[in-house]
């Protein structure tokens, strides 16, 4: 374990870690400081005490060296997709390593499986696989990194056939809190792979993953779109269509609220919309011949095809930069008629951009004999709320919003979360860890006594 002087100032460690690293290190007098700590979701205002950016494995071992020694904490972040729960921690002793430039991907065909540097996005592995005619496992928004998401879980369209993205997880190369780069698989450091998948950043910095890859060169998908004030008419069906529908089928019901903006298309521009939109994995014979009851409703647009697998991110009409909001979810039992009135009456509440209904179950509930700390959502569907917030002093009002909307669905919501789906301080996760909380603490302890890391998700 690493001793430092406990009586040293934050400003006589910051030094020291200086002394290691040079200009590696941006504090917050530093005229880069503003731009290295603007995370993804630039609703939250994260100001770490220092930042580092490394670009090799290398630099990422001397830099968790260069912090222990120093007697500070190290938080891991790639994009800043996940800035939100970090909100719950005190960055006054903490360095953010900013993974950034730390991409790019290997794909090896043979084995169907990706190595993946930590500070990738899944992007860089649709590129990089598509050649080959395989995808991955990913998430709606192609600029999320793998880690991140895979490590905490991944709800992909793909899921309710394929499970969560990080049952997909091989191996792992990462950084430990006594600064050394060591691999963990289910045949070396197996209790470390358990704890990192799902553990994620609290158990050391990821420097790589091995990943497998899914054999589809394409993908049915797409999405149809109502106008809102049909919302009662199709939410209803899609409950009712999502109760029978088989694994091949992931899919998700919106009701969006865009406002008037001249960026957007005309037929969006200040209009209310329902949208269903997925994936299903079946011939287009097949994938048609389900989805007639919804086609039957005379969606405005319809862009349900075969589609080349890389193109499955834009379904969901994720935004293409870094957007502020505030979002809440929770995981529901059972979605009867009562619960789709919720949904209706949610999609209603003043403020809301957007309220969200995801179909679970599939292979999304069933966990792997091989999984990690987590390896399964117990729930039938998530539902979801997001508000935007333009400027800092809309976050209270936005956050308002979302929790207003999401807490009609309590009647119906079951003891679980999706870690991935938290954005926002104050959530307890043990409901997103389940029955792997205890063991993942005695790991923490074991693994990182002296807490260095300072997860999105903490344990």
């Amino acid at each position: 374990m690493t001793v430092f002087d406990t009586t040293l100032t934050t400003d006589e460690r910051v030094a020291a870690l200086k002394r290691t690293l040079g200009d590696r290190v941006i504090v917050a007098d530093d005229p880069g400081y503003d731009h290295a700590r603007i995370p993804w979701n630039v609703a939250f205002d994260q100001r770490p005490l220092a930042i580092v950016r490394p670009e090799t494995a290398e630099e990422v071992v001397e830099a968790v060296r260069a912090v222990a020694a120093s007697g500070l904490r190290v938080a891991p972040q790639s994009t800043g997709h996940a800035a939100g729960p970090l909100a719950d921690t005190d960055l006054s002793d903490v360095v953010l390593l900013s993974l950034a430039g730390l991409r790019g991907v290997t794909v090896d065909a043979d084995t169907r499986t990706a190595r993946v540097l930590g500070g990738s996005q899944w992007n860089d592995v649709l590129e990089a696989a598509a050649p080959h005619g395989l995808t991955a496992l990913h998430g709606s928004a192609g600029d999320v990194s793998v880690a991140g998401y895979a490590l905490n879980g991944g709800l992909s369209f793909y899921a309710r056939t394929h499970g969560l993205a990080v049952n997909a997880v091989r191996s792992v190369q990462l950084v430990t809190a006594d600064g050394r780069l060591v691999r963990a698989s289910a045949n070396e450091d197996p209790d470390l792979f358990w704890a990192v998948r799902g553990g994620a950043g609290a158990f050391g910095v990821v420097v790589s993953l091995e990943i497998d890859l899914l054999p589809y060169a394409d993908v049915f998908a797409g999405m149809m779109l109502w106008d809102a004030a049909r919302a009662a008419e199709v939410s209803h069906a899609w409950a009712a269509w999502t109760a029978t529908a088989p694994e091949s089928a992931t899919t998700t019901l919106r009701v969006i609220n865009f406002p008037p903006m001249p960026d957007l298309p005309p037929f969006l521009s200040g209009r209310s919309v329902v949208v269903i939109d997925g994936a299903i994995l079946e011939t287009d014979a097949a994938a048609s011949a389900l989805l007639e009851p919804l086609r039957a409703l005379a969606p405005e647009i319809d862009t349900f095809t075969r589609i080349p697998s890389p193109e499955l991110v834009a379904v969901h009409m994720d935004p293409p930069g870094p957007t502020p909001a505030a979002s809440v979810h929770s995981v529901l039992a059972d979605l009867p008629a009562d619960a789709v009135g919720a949904f209706l009456a949610a999609a209603d509440v003043p403020g809301l951009f957007m309220t969200e209904l995801r179909h679970l179950g599939g292979a999304i509930a069933q966990r792997p004999a091989h999984a990690g700390a987590v390896g399964s959502v117990d729930g039938a569907y998530l539902a979801h709320t997001l508000a935007m917030v333009p400027v800092p002093e809309a976050m209270a009002g936005a956050d308002a919003a979302v929790q207003t909307g999401i807490a009609m669905f309590a009647p119906w919501r079951a003891d679980s979360l999706v870690l991935t789906f938290i954005d926002g301080g104050g959530v307890d996760r043990d409901a997103g860890f389940g029955i792997a909380i205890e063991r993942l603490r005695e790991l923490k302890r074991r693994f990182d006594p002296s807490d260095m890391f300072a997860a999105a998700h903490p344990v």
